[in-house]
């Protein structure tokens, strides 16, 4: 498939088409890249990331409809839900964020998965592309340190390799790592996310 650049037109045209092909009711909640070009704090991206929620009996034409779509579009699609890949923080369903410009949909609800999870998510993985896009959640005031802390000291009894594939001081000592490069941001540095 190529590698297309995804604007914010491009987001919203991919998601329209999947309420009329799919025509059922389900949940989208964008995730990294693609919450950061749908809230315009980066012009592209070189694909499509969310999680979906549909009915059970809706997710084999669900999944059609989006592997159609993005082939008739020729872009790159992923479909992740998060918490398969880490333990969520609690209360993650009530934290999740409207889009600043709402589509126009009959039957598909769009929002942005909670992203102190999201943030959680790419701090795991840490790579440096990773902690730009928690940095960019912070630099909108879409988490908070603080609460960044208080969130994850709840979280951790329940990491473990099986869960996240490194053990839970790993994952401490990469959560300190981007909050360096936060403070250092905060004092007059920036990242390549920043725009000057």
């Amino acid at each position: 498939m190529s590698l297309s650049l995804i604007k914010a037109d491009t987001i919203g045209d991919f998601l329209s088409r999947l309420d009329d092909t799919f025509s059922a009711v389900g949940d989208i909640f964008l995730t990294g890249e693609t919450t950061h070009v749908s809230e315009g704090w980066r012009p592209w991206t070189t694909h499509i990331e969310f999680a979906s929620s549909v009915r059970k009996d809706d997710r084999a034409h669900f999944n059609e409809s989006v592997a159609m779509i993005a082939k008739e579009m020729g872009i790159n699609v992923t479909d992740e839900f998060p918490g398969e890949v880490i333990p969520l923080p609690a209360g993650f369903e009530d934290r999740s964020r409207d889009l600043s410009d709402p589509l126009d949909l009959d039957f598909l609800s769009v929002r942005h998965f909670d992203p102190y999870s999201i943030a959680y998510r790419y701090i795991a993985r840490g790579l440096e592309q990773d902690y730009q896009l928690v940095l960019a959640y912070l630099d909108h005031d879409w988490i908070s340190e603080e609460e960044m802390g208080e969130r994850l000291e709840a979280l951790l009894p329940s990491l473990s390799m099986d869960t996240i594939q490194q053990d839970p001081a790993e994952f401490r000592r990469r959560y300190i790592g981007l909050l360096q490069m936060w403070r250092a941001n905060a004092m007059g540095h920036t990242h390549r996310m920043t725009p000057v």
